[in-house]
């Protein structure tokens, strides 16, 4: 995906954003906003690549932090309501393994999507989002290529997205596992955003449900092929079916090529809804061939 105008304010109010999540020092907050937008001076032509810019304004701004991780608190939070929500949604999926099961497990997962802090309009309610789960539930999907998915199970590189949201995931990946399928889980290679890393991976123990765990390499937004270690390229070349979950890696993997891959997101931002050609606020299991 490429950079849109109106992603600039998107950036800038994150980066003040999380600034404030991690300190009121206001000398700190102004050099993290002053990095960021001296990040996005340099790097902001038209036709870039969203994530290349973001990657760069995030980096620059955590820099001037003190490359400290301003999202610890939130990712406690979130991995706290995966648990809390668990219960509900293995509930609503069902028992069994079956092909109603994959796709009830999907809409859950991606529900998960909603499990995402400092987008503007789509924070995750924290009051009551068990409440919000099971009204997304009902609606469920409104792109829906699960019947296409399934024949494309074999061998899946799932690239998950934030922290918390990797335990719905899992629901996916148990219906995969339980169809035959192969299952090889990709994470940030170090903390940016709320994105899940190596430690979701070990608090939940997701890495015993999975063939392999494999990380991005780096904490670049989404996916980045420079700094991606050489076995996670392979595994994208050799795999069935890619799942990419999430907006930010959306706008990386669709830079890439790879097919197939589905996108397994919520619309919580017009340039993605945009550039998909959908509407924004809406759950989505597309498959591009």
């Amino acid at each position: 995906m490429k950079i849109n105008p109106r992603c600039v304010h998107c950036l800038l109010s994150r980066v003040h954003y999380q600034a404030l999540l991690l300190t009121d020092d206001i000398d700190t907050v102004n050099a993290a906003v002053t990095a960021g937008l001296d990040a996005l001076h340099r790097t902001y032509r038209p036709g870039e690549a969203a994530a290349r810019i973001s990657t760069a304004v995030h980096r620059s701004a955590y820099h001037a932090m003190g490359d400290r991780d301003p999202y610890l608190e939130k990712k406690v939070l979130s991995r706290e309501l995966a648990q809390e929500i668990m219960p509900l949604a293995r509930s609503l999926v069902g028992e069994g393994i079956s092909v109603e099961g994959f796709r009830r497990a999907v809409v859950a997962a991606t529900i998960g999507n909603t499990l995402d802090f400092g987008v503007d309009g789509f924070d995750v309610n924290e009051q009551d989002f068990k409440a919000e789960f099971r009204r997304l539930f009902d609606r469920g999907l409104d792109v829906d290529d699960t019947d296409r998915l399934l024949p494309l199970l074999d061998d899946v590189v799932y690239i998950a997205d934030n922290s918390g949201e990797v335990l719905l995931d899992t629901l996916v990946i148990e219906q995969i596992k339980g169809m035959g399928g192969r299952v090889t889980l990709v994470v940030r290679g170090a903390p940016m955003l709320n994105d899940a890393t190596m430690e979701d991976v070990e608090i939940h123990s997701i890495g015993a449900q999975v063939d392999r765990v494999l990380t991005t390499g780096s904490n670049a937004i989404g996916v980045c092929l420079d700094e991606a270690p050489a076995e996670l390229v392979e595994a994208f070349e050799k795999t069935s079916l890619i799942v990419s979950k999430g907006m930010a890696n959306y706008e990386t993997m669709s830079e890439y090529g790879y097919r197939p891959i589905a996108y397994l997101l919520r619309t919580k931002c017009q340039s993605v809804a945009d550039d998909m050609g959908l509407d924004t606020d809406i759950l989505v299991a597309r498959l591009v061939v």
